[in-house]
């Protein structure tokens, strides 16, 4: 019992159910099929009535070490069904979940944990060290830990699950309270953090479910980060919704996720391009069976035409979309009859949501003519947590997110992403802003500028390369930069090469000319 909840009710007997929210879903789900797998984690199946039990006591034990509606919880962990979890559970208590990325460092981990105010850090073993030392560097009330034995004070999240009460908790929640914030470097260096509610959410998921005909029959492979939109929203969420199977792998081999879709039957899932090129490259590509594949969904980076063709070679048909954290993730999605025709672009605005190209004066943009994509839908984010600065900025006067890429529409209203506003590097999948990774080095002895720009790159689409100026009488390699970055930067930030140069080039405003840069 949450005493804490005054108005907590039982589901049932004619009391009007209080929570709207995410966080009902298993509980929903399970009322139809309590038998089907909803989840398949390290070959382990768990029911939608074990995962509605789990949620509910989950809840229920967060609950306990004092986390309420508004709280936020933290998780910082490889893919793992806790991520699932706790959403849900979160959902239940009006709390709000704060995703981390796995691969951050443990300065990275404390600014988010600050900024967000997270009470609660729950975090797999293997980053205990991490997690251990931003948690405490913050503050953060109480560490959980996944995946293993807890270290010092941390409680055991198996153990808490299986001691907290199982009786149904029901609290008011609505679509426009906070779901969760994820993380996204912002271009002036520090992480922002994107509010979807529970309602941006729900339409998030619902795009995918009707602009690609998802099925209660589908099996579903996660083995892109849960800490992004795209593996959560546009493919276990929607699969949740649907009633059907997540396959959660913890994380991406090529070997093991061709073995999984052949074992399995795999129907749906998404990857980066780098992700399936890695799996075309494999040997057992040829002799995979990859006929129960329907849709695969391929985003986040530029889309080379070898990658599409090789996987239409073997009867799979990309299809390609576009989107944002902000954006939930979905903007643009290319559906499966139209593969074949527009082969190469990120298709037609979803279903819930609107797509503009503007030139450079607001106008819409002529088929041909390059512009900004703006974006609006109720799938969008409320706002950048705590900083009502950058989120009036990323919005036109008349509520259009804008996107910072640059896209151009054909005849038929199709949309090819061409370039981009920003100089954010997508190094394979992972999106890389150059300021933040700037203001590091220019911590470094001796360095006098820099500028950090995206160079191409074979296996990861773009990699960082800094440019940099130093004080007279300095020296600097690239081992050495890299050796200083380790500790300070997660390890796919770090610039792949440097150059020295005598100056930065700059603008009459004094902004980094990264085009000169690229020439260089």
């Amino acid at each position: 019992m949450i005493a804490k909840y005054s108005d907590c009710t039982h589901i049932g007997g004619g009391v009007t159910v209080k929570n709207q929210g995410v966080g009902t879903w298993p509980h929903r789900a399970s009322r139809h099929a309590p038998e089907a797998t909803a989840i398949v984690f390290r070959d382990v199946e768990t029911s939608y009535r074990d995962l509605d039990d789990r949620v509910t006591r989950l809840a229920h034990a967060l609950a306990g070490i004092g986390v309420g509606r508004g709280d936020r919880v933290a998780l910082l962990s490889a893919n793992h069904p806790s991520y699932l979890e706790g959403l849900f559970a979160a959902g239940l208590l009006g709390a709000i979940l704060v995703p981390l990325n796995a691969r951050l460092a443990g300065a990275e981990v404390a600014y988010a944990l600050s900024d967000s105010g997270a009470r609660v850090l729950i975090h797999s073993a293997g980053l205990a060290e991490v997690a251990t030392r931003a948690a405490s560097e913050v503050g953060t009330e109480h560490r959980v830990v996944v995946d293993g034995r807890p270290d010092g004070d941390a409680l055991a999240y198996e153990d808490i699950i299986a001691a907290a009460s199982s009786e149904r908790i029901d609290i008011p929640v609505t679509h426009d309270d906070p779901c969760f914030i994820m993380y996204t470097s912002g271009t002036t260096g520090s992480p922002k953090g994107v509010v979807l509610t529970h309602g941006g959410v729900t339409f998030a998921v619902m795009n995918p479910i009707v602009d690609l005909d998802l099925c209660s029959d589908e099996v579903s492979l996660v083995a892109a980060p849960l800490f992004h939109t795209a593996a959560l929203n546009y493919v276990s969420l929607p699969t949740i919704l649907k009633g059907a199977t997540v396959i959660i792998e913890e994380g991406f081999d090529a070997a093991r996720v061709l073995r999984v879709i052949e074992d399995r039957r795999v129907t749906y899932s998404f990857g980066v391009p780098t992700m399936l090129d890695a799996m075309s490259a494999h040997p057992s590509w040829q002799q995979t069976d990859l006929t129960s594949i329907r849709r695969w969904i391929v985003a986040a980076a530029p889309v080379p035409p070898r990658t599409l063709h090789t996987f239409a070679e073997r009867g799979v048909a990309l299809c390609q979309a576009y989107g944002l954290t902000e954006t939930g993730p979905g903007a643009l999605v290319l559906k499966p009859a139209h593969v074949a025709q527009k082969l190469g672009t990120a298709g037609m605005p979803h279903f819930f949501t609107d797509v503009r190209v503007v030139n450079s004066y607001g106008e819409e943009a002529k088929p041909g003519e390059r512009g900004e994509i703006l974006i609006q839908g109720p799938n969008v984010m409320r706002e950048y947590w705590n900083r009502p600065d950058a989120t009036d900025a990323s919005f036109t006067e008349v509520d259009w997110f804008r996107s910072g890429d640059v896209g151009v529409r054909d005849d038929d209203g199709y949309v090819q992403i061409v370039d981009r506003l920003k100089d954010m590097i997508i190094s394979g999948g992972e999106n890389i802003y150059p300021a933040e990774i700037e203001a590091v080095i220019l911590s470094y002895p001796g360095v006098e500028g820099c500028g950090v720009f995206g160079i191409p790159d074979d296996k990861w689409g773009e990699v960082g390369c800094a440019a940099v100026t130093l004080e007279e009488g300095a020296a600097l390699t690239v081992e050495e930069l890299q050796t200083y970055l380790a500790d300070r930067l997660a390890r796919y930030k770090i610039p792949k090469s440097l150059i020295l140069v005598d100056e930065i080039p700059r603008n009459a405003t004094g902004k980094i000319r990264k085009d000169r840069l690229r020439a260089m």
